[in-house]
């Protein structure tokens, strides 16, 4: 079986390495113009945690989250944290909004528990904010630095190949003979399948040498201030703006950050600033991840396409759960030769 993957982030890595596991006698390849260290996910924090995902059914949430934290779970018992760039980090979450519905993915952290009444006053006064809910939990980072180069040795070492290539058209690979496309193309859905419900959200941030910074602080609401430790900086952020495709660095941006950074721990005010960045995420309404029958405009043929984008800001957090769906897609499909699949 000749299977094509488009998309070298880390959800076409790890749906690229699930399969060459599963199925070592497929010929995997990946497509993709830029790999890493030059990939969106790679000025990423890299913090498990699902994140701008829009109406993405809440139980499909926590089973995709799931199964990437156990992966994660099983490389710090198993002594691969150093090189897959993972880490605990101790967390604290607040919000100034008061939502009471359940969040199914806080049973899957360590430690949870709600910050009294009392914290809550203390932090609301220290950061002259209005917070009323918050949580304390632990959870990991996983840097992408280190694991998308991790993932992608993996499957080279498992026979499986890369090619630096634009796919502009799915049907392009059908013609190359190509059985099984998954298309992992992130926000190049917008355009390779016509998908005009994906839409950047433009992710700014800002990393700083503080060595001292160990705890991670989250600010989910509007302002969306987080403060998360790395191996080797600290990232300050953010901004989700949607619709935004500006790749520049934004001083107003950077001034926003900084200021809501400082409020929440002053001490980063000595940090030496190291730079700025901006990555774009694959917004929509909800992830996708479903196949179906595409044929070729040029000859005729068909081939199964497996969908796998859409990932918001959680694509780290998702991504193994949806590599191990999109395993068993493409199983349904060696056994049954099946017509339409979709989870």
């Amino acid at each position: 079986m000749r299977v094509a993957i488009v998309g070298a982030g880390v959800i076409g890595l790890t749906s690229a390495l699930a399969l060459k596991e599963t199925f070592p006698k497929y010929q995997v390849t990946i497509f993709s113009t830029v790999f890493t260290p030059n990939t969106t996910g790679d000025g990423s924090a890299g913090l498990w945690g699902p994140f701008l995902l829009g109406d993405t059914p809440k139980e499909d949430i926590f089973k995709w989250a799931g199964k990437t934290h156990r992966l994660f779970e099983n490389f710090w018992r198993t002594g691969l944290a150093k090189e897959t760039g993972l880490c605990l980090v101790p967390i604290t979450r607040v919000t100034s909004e008061n939502d009471t519905n359940e969040t199914p993915w806080f049973k899957l952290v360590y430690g949870i528990h709600s910050l009294t009444t009392d914290e809550l006053k203390k932090l609301n006064e220290e950061h002259k904010s209005n917070y009323v809910n918050g949580w304390h939990f632990v959870t990991y980072t996983c840097e992408p630095t280190r694991f998308l180069p991790w993932l992608t040795n993996k499957f080279l070492a498992l026979g499986g190949e890369l090619k630096r290539r634009t796919i502009r058209d799915l049907g392009e690979l059908i013609d190359d003979g190509y059985e099984i496309v998954i298309n992992c193309s992130g926000l190049g859905a917008r355009e390779l399948v016509n998908d005009d419900t994906v839409t950047a959200v433009r992710g700014q941030v800002s990393r700083v040498k503080a060595p001292w910074v160990m705890h991670s602080f989250l600010v989910d609401d509007n302002n969306c201030y987080y403060v998360i430790p790395n191996t080797n900086t600290v990232v300050l952020g953010g901004t989700h703006q949607e619709g935004d495709y500006d790749l520049k660095v934004r001083e107003k941006d950077t001034k926003f950050i900084y200021e809501g950074c400082h409020r929440i721990l002053p001490s980063l005010k000595k940090a030496e600033i190291l730079r700025s960045w901006v990555g774009l995420r694959p917004g929509r309404p909800k992830v996708r991840l479903e196949a179906e029958i595409l044929e070729s405009r040029t000859n005729g043929k068909k081939c199964h396409v497996i969908h796998n984008y859409g990932h918001g800001g959680a694509g780290l957090t998702l991504s193994w759960g949806c590599a191990l769906d999109v395993v068993e897609i493409v199983r349904s499909i060696d056994r049954n030769g099946i017509q339409h699949s979709k989870l």
